[in-house]
């Protein structure tokens, strides 16, 4: 049985992870999920390891809500640069899903962009390990997560 990790933090304004988790459970099944909290985001990286090696995941979905500070955003490129360390060490996947307050007007807009990108990520996830071809159907497509898809470029010539 494959195991997905999901490391949330304390910090963030939003239960990410209770949307992610339902979102991969709708998924399918074959799977058990495995869940660690830690204060921060750049508590991350090594939560996502310790699923890793201690409870022997196979693909860790990382969630965080950095504030609207420049020290928020710079704690964020740090707990990003630390999750590709992590997943580089372990040859696993993380898939990072941070939502910045500053992207939000508002805490109405923050909660529904939390809940979309956490869930649209948690189908990424289950497609990594159960349904790649899908994911390779969608290359170049320009999909997003929270927000509307951009789109592909279109070459006009």
């Amino acid at each position: 049985m494959r195991k997905v990790g999901v490391a949330d933090t304390t910090f963030a304004r939003v239960d990410m992870a209770r949307y992610a988790i339902r979102a991969l459970e709708e998924q399918g099944t074959g799977f058990r999920i495995v869940r660690r909290t830690v204060p921060g985001t750049k508590d991350l990286p090594v939560a996502c390891r310790r699923l890793f090696r201690e409870d022997h995941v196979d693909l860790c979905l990382a969630l965080g809500m950095p504030g609207p500070a420049e020290l928020d955003r710079s704690s964020a490129q740090v707990a990003s640069m630390g999750l590709m360390m992590a997943g580089v060490l372990e040859s696993k996947p993380i898939l990072e899903c941070f939502v910045h307050e500053g992207e939000a007007n508002g805490p109405a807009e923050l909660a529904e962009l939390a809940r979309r990108r956490a869930e649209e990520h948690a189908v990424n996830a289950y497609a990594l390990l159960f349904r790649p071809r899908d994911l390779a159907r969608h290359a170049g497509e320009g999909l997003r997560q929270g927000f509307a898809d951009a789109g592909p470029v279109r070459r006009t010539h």
